[in-house]
């Protein structure tokens, strides 16, 4: 039988982060801060980049737009989590499942293009910062963000498909906290060698970003070790170490999951994605605004206007 005919009447159970009570209670007040400094601190970036003029360049529109991913990234997620605690309950639905399995695939994906939208700003504004304006126009940073969003969407829509005809006739345990796409090919009961295949094909996809962050980053060293004294430049370049820390702590995590045999995956990965999904959406606004004195100003603005009204 067919996982659409059977599966789609059955679920699965959500074995947590670590499967033990007491430590999922852990989990749950330690999500229960984050979620919140999560969406807080993620909307005021965006607000404070929306209302200051002075931010009204590309790199701040990246910025803005990662920042609504990392809202939607962390909103998949622990909300169910945090719910299925409070019922206690960890059951969640197939379509549910499928459907959070999808959106987690396609902001991810969508989360490491708009990284790599980023880099390539700060490449040009270092390399070429007579052309800035010309290359980076309001037209093309558009076309990189719903670029980024065509592709994560892309690459997400073939494995939903897949997973959604396979079968699950046993074990309907998610090693996980949520419906992670390793986790879910374990526990079919179908053939599932073209979907393995299908699915490091898709982390092909995501690694391509990184290695155009790698080559922009290496071509930006060079340039501004062969211009040391122009102040400019080495303004732009201080506002790589921010990015370079949320793409070492995002790709960092994410390779640690999803870079070796399926065979080899289990409940302990769980906290490996806690990491990507709640730890690094929390940490963004902080590593951008207490780099960045241009986002401090800003921030400071949207307070005192708040606080005036």
């Amino acid at each position: 039988m067919r996982g659409d005919n059977q599966s789609f009447t059955l679920g699965f159970i959500l074995l947590g982060v670590s499967g033990q009570q007491q430590q999922e209670d852990f989990f749950f007040i330690l999500f229960l801060f984050i979620y919140p400094i999560t969406l807080i601190g993620n909307l005021l970036i965006i607000l404070a980049i929306r209302s200051d003029t002075h931010l009204h360049n590309p790199m701040y529109f990246f910025l803005a737009n990662l920042s609504f991913v990392d809202i939607l990234f962390s909103s998949v997620t622990i909300p169910k989590m945090l719910a299925n605690h409070v019922l206690g309950s960890k059951a969640i639905s197939f379509r549910g499942c499928l459907t959070q399995m999808c959106f987690m695939l396609a902001l991810g994906n969508t989360d490491s293009y708009i990284l790599a939208a980023m880099a390539c700003d700060r490449a040009v504004a270092i390399s070429r910062p007579l052309h800035y304006t010309t290359i980076m126009s309001p037209r093309t940073c558009v076309l990189l963000v719903v670029g980024s969003w065509v592709v994560g969407n892309a690459n997400a829509l073939p494995h939903t498909l897949l997973t959604a005809g396979l079968s699950f006739c046993g074990n309907k345990e998610v090693a996980n906290f949520y419906c992670d796409i390793a986790s879910l090919l374990k526990l079919s009961c179908s053939d599932i060698h073209f979907n393995v295949k299908m699915m490091y094909l898709g982390v092909g996809v995501f690694s391509v970003p990184l290695l155009y962050i790698i080559i922009s980053y290496i071509h930006v060293f060079s340039t501004v070790l062969q211009v040391p004294s122009t102040k400019g430049v080495l303004k732009a370049f201080s506002t790589c170490g921010s990015h370079l820390t949320v793409v070492s702590l995002y790709y960092g995590t994410v390779m640690g999951m999803y870079f070796r045999p399926l065979s080899s995956y289990s409940l302990k990965d769980a906290v490996i994605t806690v990491m990507y999904i709640a730890v690094t959406p929390m940490l963004n606004p902080f590593i951008y605004s207490l780099r960045n004195q241009d986002m401090k100003a800003a921030l400071g603005k949207l307070f005192s206007k708040k606080l005036s009204l």
